[in-house]
């Protein structure tokens, strides 16, 4: 460690630093203790030394104290842009904003004015005017804020903590950096990235029946039901209401044998009743969060009095994994850990008292709600992911999660809370997902149409038609609220959402690839159309049209007049029917290939054996694209067993040939159908179907 000594208006610089990988350096404030934030719950690894920090480097923390509270500030000089923060209200661009790391049960983001939900990512970005970009690590799970202006300010509540800089040449590097630090998400399985359809909540058993018979009625391509704590026996998790849902396996074969998977909610609160299983074992073996006074703590949630589990300790976690064994044996493919920040009813903070105690274990100390808090959903969904691989070794587990820290993506995916119908929050779904993306979590998205209020057959059809190119879509909306599914709105609102799931099952093979990108490298699978020209200072507010991926800019129809990258973004269309006034605007790339299936009903009929090639060419005739495809539900593409292709596109006189070649995977395929659409600024020209890797045609 290099020793960096020195003060400015009160702050002093570094005690200590070093660099941890190339681009990437930690600095230490003076009297730093370990045992307050290590191990730390972002980084996969202990950060190491790897060389001193260069006499050149420019971003140096300055560390202070001031009523009791550890602060930091950044001096990042001027013209920066700020992004990240996790999940935040507000706006893509961060300057002027502060937000404030306390998990809350926030409805409609009106908590703190909007200051503070359901999740901490202490995590800021920057971009340079020139393109440049660098990235802010507060590793501090402690009550805590930052502000970003002139200088970024981190202050905390807690004992002094450690950051970490990031400094590279764009904000691509930026977000690889930070995800090698943080960890990549693992591969979803692929039915995750269909449509699911949600309500608080769809009950009885017959009721849940009835909504999977009318997707396939309505013919909207989906994939997942939702089943909200109206399934449980008094609201007591790990267990079925035996008079709603008498037979739960039975409902779960009836979904699997029309191709739905399903979902079920798992909460943290354990309602406190003797003769309860869950409540009787971990009251045995004295596994609760306790009180200041030592005592378990006790909180109000839907069961009513409620005892929590302490994530904070090892065992806790394993036992916790342990009830998953029985309850995903009656077929239940997926999981949501909801109210886990934890939330509690009828108290004024609207969770645990501050002072509460965790006993820690594995290296972590004992420590108070203070400091523990903002990663008790973190701790949570890392149990019940490793309870659900325990119990199913071999299927890739999906786990939802409300609440969440930073690095958390490798647990569970995100949905951004108890929004609302409203086509303001609509709007900010947009920025909120970049955001999450731009902190190191690709797999998140929004309740489309709303979850609290009535939404109107306007809304869902401008949600839905925008929503279905997120990387998370699922329709959910609120008990009491008007029921939001589309065929519930009429024949036009039924078509426009239809039509917009369609394209979303067409993209698959598109996303999916993405999702392998991010698994590789962590990049956003959906990114602020900045990325496309860090450079044009005209993209760095944009937050109503965005990308899929690099290749693919959606805007949404009621978008107004969007900032627009350079070059030939040509229109592509990816299916054959009438203008409805509302399906997003989808333009390519040049220079790029984006492969689209065959429509099917759900991930269980996909198959990418049949494939359109979109080409836009770029000004030398030339495009790339990639394909990647496996089991889409096991493990054994670690194993090779995938296939990965690389389509080539080149011109030679009047004449381009188009190319599939498989790059990696040990799957050998039977040669695939193809067809290309040659996209233009005066539309899309399609080649006859053929059997094989290459498509020529000639450009008209």
């Amino acid at each position: 460690m290099a020793l960096i000594l020195g003060s400015s208006m009160g702050y002093a610089l570094a005690d200590q630093s070093y660099m941890t990988d190339n681009g990437v350096a930690v600095f230490y404030p003076s009297g730093y203790d370990a045992a307050q934030h290590e191990p730390s719950p972002i980084f996969v690894n202990e950060l190491k030394s790897v060389g001193d920090v260069s006499t050149e480097w420019n971003l140096r923390p300055e560390f202070s104290t001031s009523d009791g509270k550890s602060i930091v500030r950044i001096p990042v000089g001027e013209g920066v842009d700020f992004y990240g923060n996790g999940e935040v209200a507000g706006p893509l661009r961060r300057n002027g904003k502060e937000v404030r790391f306390w998990n809350t049960d926030a409805p409609k983001y009106e908590a703190d004015e909007g200051r503070r939900l359901y999740q901490s990512h202490p995590w800021v970005m920057g971009v340079r005017p020139d393109g440049t970009a660098f990235g802010v690590i507060a590793d501090n799970t402690w009550k805590s804020s930052v502000t970003m202006d002139e200088d970024i300010v981190f202050e905390s509540e807690g004992p002094a903590f450690r950051v970490v800089v990031i400094e590279k040449e764009s904000p691509d590097e930026v977000l690889k950096a930070l995800t090698d630090l943080t960890g990549h998400i693992e591969m979803p399985p692929l039915w995750a990235l269909g449509y699911q359809q949600c309500r608080w909540s769809y009950f009885p058993d017959t009721r849940v029946k009835e909504i999977a018979d009318s997707l396939r009625i309505n013919k909207i391509p989906s994939d997942v039901i939702w089943m909200d704590i109206d399934y449980m026996d008094k609201f007591k998790i790990f267990t079925f209401d035996k008079e709603k849902f008498p037979d739960p396996k039975g409902l779960n074969d009836y979904l699997h044998d029309r191709n739905f998977k399903a979902v079920y909610m798992i909460d943290p609160g354990v309602k406190v009743e003797e003769g309860y299983r869950v409540d009787d074992q971990g009251t045995a073996a004295d596994y609760w969060v306790k009180d200041a006074s030592g005592k378990p703590y006790v909180g109000e949630v839907w069961p009513g009095p409620c005892h929590f589990p302490d994530f904070t300790r090892p065992e806790v976690r394993e036992w916790w994994g342990t009830l998953y064994k029985d309850y995903m044996a009656t077929g239940i493919d997926g999981v949501w850990n909801d109210m886990n920040e934890p939330a509690i009813f009828n108290v004024e903070t609207s969770t645990m008292p501050e002072d509460n105690r965790h006993l820690g274990g594995g290296g972590l100390a004992p420590g108070s709600h203070l400091r523990y808090h903002n990663v008790y959903g973190y701790n949570m969904v890392k149990a019940s992911r490793d309870g659900i691989l325990d119990a199913n070794p071999y299927k890739r587990p999906f786990v939802l999660t409300r609440s969440n820290f930073l690095g958390g993506h490798r647990y569970a995916a995100t949905w951004t809370g108890d929004n609302a119908s409203d086509p303001a929050l609509m709007k900010m779904s947009i920025p909120m997902t970049l955001n999450l993306g731009l902190s190191g979590q690709p797999f998140n998205g929004p309740d489309i149409g709303g979850f609290f209020d009535d939404c109107t057959p306007e809304l869902l059809a401008q949600w839905t038609s925008m929503g279905v190119y997120f990387p998370f879509v699922r329709n959910h909306s609120a008990a009491g609220t008007r029921s939001q599914e589309p065929w519930t709105f009429g024949a036009e609102t039924l078509d426009v959402c239809r039509t917009a799931i369609n394209r979303r099952y067409r993209l698959l093979p598109y996303i999916y690839t993405r999702f392998r990108e991010a698994y590789e490298d962590g990049m956003p699978v959906m990114r602020p159309l900045f990325f496309a020209d860090v450079k044009d200072p005209s993209l760095r507010r944009e937050q109503e049209a965005f990308l899929l991926g690099g290749d693919l800019m959606v805007v949404p129809r009621w978008a107004g007049n969007t900032a627009r990258p350079s070059g030939n973004w040509n229109k592509i269309v990816l299916e054959d029917t009438p203008d409805d006034g509302f399906q997003a605007n989808l333009y390519q790339r040049p220079g790029s290939i984006i492969p689209v299936a065959e429509l099917s009903q759900n991930t269980t009929e996909y198959n990418t054996d049949k494939l359109t090639l979109f080409v836009n060419l770029d000004p030398d005739g030339k495009a790339t694209g990639r394909i990647y495809e496996d089991a889409g539900e096991s493990f054994e593409f670690r194993d090779g067993e995938y296939a990965d292709y690389i389509a080539t596109a080149s011109t030679h006189g009047n004449e381009v040939t188009v190319k599939l070649t498989q790059n990696g995977g040990k799957w050998k395929k039977a040669p695939k159908s193809l067809r290309v659409g040659f996209v233009t600024t005066n539309g899309i020209e399609y080649t006859p179907w053929s059997i094989g890797d290459t498509v020529v045609f000639k450009k008209m």
